[in-house]
């Protein structure tokens, strides 16, 4: 059996021959891990996810075509769906948390080793964007909050807000027309 093709022993997976599904892991494996890893950074969860990729290859209705590709892009593609839920997942419970690292402390500029003219160009922007955000409603700050600085998605907005992809879509872009006509104006007046 381990002479077989990875087609093949997804076939015999099919039809729930555990050795298949064993061959199967021992090939590729520390490919998934690795894949992960590099992702997650995390141990456990890179462990986790190709724990989930091989248990997505036992239970799949889906099917894998040899002429569209090859398995192990097939097989990555699924990792990197597994590695993506996890971290939505992760983020989501983790909301509003913001872990800082000793090393990222270090890397947060010192203000005060920027220019004089940096500085205030900063604090100048810094004033519009705030003048700009009193013209937005709640909803609307929260919703720029969600997408741009915690990396949500606009599905899972509209899942978040209870709200259709479309309307979610249309306040994202209503608040960003607010946001820019006021910016402008700001930039205008100085």
């Amino acid at each position: 059996m381990r002479k077989q093709s990875d087609y093949e022993l997804m076939l015999l997976i099919k039809r729930k021959q555990h050795k298949a599904l064993a061959i199967l892991y021992d090939r590729y494996a520390s490919l998934i891990y690795s894949f992960a890893m590099k992702a997650l950074k995390d141990e456990q969860a890179a462990r986790d996810i190709v724990q989930s990729v091989f248990m997505r290859l036992w239970t799949t209705e889906s099917d894998f075509n040899p002429d569209k590709g090859r398995f192990s892009s097939w097989l990555l593609t699924i990792t990197r769906n597994l590695t993506i839920d996890w971290q939505r997942k992760e983020r989501r419970e983790n909301a509003g948390l913001v872990p800082l690292e000793p090393e990222q402390l270090e890397q947060i500029p010192d203000e005060f080793a920027e220019s004089p003219e940096d500085s205030v160009m900063r604090g100048s922007q810094k004033e519009q964007i705030r003048s700009a955000y009193r013209h937005l409603s709640k909803q609307q700050i929260m919703l720029l909050e969600h997408f741009y600085w915690q990396g949500f998605s606009l599905s899972e907005l509209a899942k978040i807000y209870n709200q259709p992809l479309g309307t979610v879509k249309n306040r994202l872009h209503q608040a960003l027309k607010i946001l820019r006509r006021h910016l402008l104006a700001e930039g205008e007046g100085t």
